[in-house]
């Protein structure tokens, strides 16, 4: 099984920034994709960055966050980091870290539990 475990969620005001951390433990032989997920009150999950290293690495975010948060990756610790400039009230949401690899001949998907993140105006 792989554990996925987020960090360094919390409160902070309009304009601030915060660095999200997310690291994936257990038997992995190779991380494909790691992205970064929020999900706000009352709406659906969605994707706000990913970085994949199949060959070269390439990020995508979506268009709400991008110009101010820049997803990276230590390949070494299989973990994945999340820098947010700029914050403001509407990104207030739960962010939740997905991984995607393999474990031998198996894939694996997995979540974490997600960290909070909370922007005052």
């Amino acid at each position: 099984q792989v554990k996925v475990v987020e960090s360094g969620g919390g409160l902070v005001q309009a304009g601030g920034s915060l660095r999200l951390s997310c690291a994936a433990s257990g038997v992995i032989s190779a991380i494909s994709t790691m992205a970064w997920y929020r999900q706000a009150p009352g709406k659906e999950r969605s994707l706000i960055a990913r970085i994949t290293t199949i060959g070269s690495t390439d990020t995508d975010y979506a268009d709400s966050v991008r110009g101010r948060f820049t997803i990276s990756r230590d390949n070494a610790k299989n973990t994945v980091f999340l820098q947010m400039n700029n914050l403001a009230p509407e990104d207030t949401a739960v962010y939740y870290c997905n991984v995607v690899g393999t474990r031998g001949m198996k894939g694996f998907d997995s979540w974490g539990q997600g960290t909070q993140v909370s922007v005052s105006s």
